[in-house]
Formats: C-alpha cells, structure tokens, sequence
C-alpha cells in the first residue's frame, strides 16, 4: 500500500503529519487519510510528496524499509557532521567576541581613568 509506505519514509526522514500537510497545503487530516489508504494518492500529489522526500517517485512505489536506511544513515552522518562544524564555528566566535568584549571593558576603563586623572 503506497499510504503506509509514504508513512514510514516520513517517519524515516523525521517529518510530522503536520509539517508534511503545511508543505502539500492541505489539512493534517486529509494527509494522515492518504497515509491510511483512505484517499487514494493521485501521481501529481505523488511527485509533491517524493519532491519533500527528496526522492524519486518509483523508489516511493517500490520502497522497503531496509533498502532505504544505509543511504538515509550515510546522508544523516555527513549533515551532523556539518551542523557539528558550524556549532564549532559558532563556539569559537562566541569565544572571539568575549574576548573582544573584555578587551573593550578594560580600553573603557582605562579611558575613564585616564580622564578622571585630566579632570583633576
């Protein structure tokens, strides 16, 4: 049934009945059906769904849970190792702008001290 095989490539790609809907514009009900096999899938709303996928149409009709998961595996690894780079990334800014905050801090405090001493 093609409804329970969409249904396990989302759960598969970690999407929500809701998330998938919104993207397909209609209701989370009228897609949790097509999951259910209670409406039958036309080949346009088909091709919208493998396009969310990002798969083709006949790997969807002729999906089995094994044949999916290596690849799946090997794209999910190389995106967490992107997102682990960019929160590096992000860590060593953070670490770069304290430390120019604190080298600010102390340029300020030593303007005002140098201040209060020509005030004087």
């Amino acid at each position: 049934m093609i409804g329970e095989k969409i249904r396990k490539i989302r759960i598969i790609k970690g999407y929500s009945q809701e998330y998938i809907a919104d993207l397909l514009e209609i209701s989370q009900s009228a897609y949790s059906d097509i999951e259910r096999g209670k409406t039958k899938i036309n080949l346009e709303r088909l091709r919208e769904v493998a396009l969310i996928f990002e798969l083709d149409v006949n790997y969807i009709m002729n999906f089995h849970e094994n044949q999916f998961s290596t690849k799946t595996i090997q794209t999910n690894s190389k995106e967490i190792d992107n997102e682990e780079r960019i929160v590096e990334v992000f860590d060593i800014e953070r670490e770069l702008y304290k430390e120019q905050i604190a080298n600010l801090k102390n340029e300020i405090a030593y303007l005002r001290s140098k201040l209060d001493k020509n005030k004087s």
